[in-house]
């Protein structure tokens, strides 16, 4: 298979598994105990596209983690607000920050930058490990 789709692939699941995780142990802290995760079959394509790490890590592999972290989480951001702003239009957008602190147009939250940096380097490390 080609290595641009397999890691598509990867991406997308990873980022599937994370996002149900997360969702999950927010269950938790209000006060679910089912642990619940979810995630939207939308959200594949979308975590798919940190398929462009795999290049981007072997041009910045000198670059210290702090700065690649931070430069994976403006690309986070930017793929978030302009796939979130664009399902907004349908009426499919599958997250809603309008009533949260710190978001920006309802499709990106400010305070999530430590989750972005963490989940770049993650993905990172992925896709290092499947080439």
């Amino acid at each position: 298979m080609n290595q641009n789709i397999s890691n598509f692939l990867l991406c997308g699941s990873a980022g599937w598994c994370m996002e149900i995780f997360w969702t999950g142990l927010h269950s938790l802290f209000t006060g679910q105990k089912t642990l619940t995760g979810k995630t939207s079959l939308l959200m594949f394509p979308i975590y798919g596209c940190a398929a462009v790490i795999a290049p981007l890590s072997v041009k910045l592999s000198s670059f210290p983690f702090f700065y690649r972290g931070i430069l994976y989480t403006a690309g986070f951001y930017l793929v978030e607000f302009i796939s979130g702003s664009f399902l907004k239009q349908f009426g499919m957008c599958p997250w809603d920050y309008s009533g949260v602190p710190l978001q920006c147009h309802g499709v990106i939250r400010l305070d999530y930058a430590p989750l972005w940096f963490t989940a770049g380097l993650i993905f990172e490390k992925i896709l290092m490990k499947s080439s």
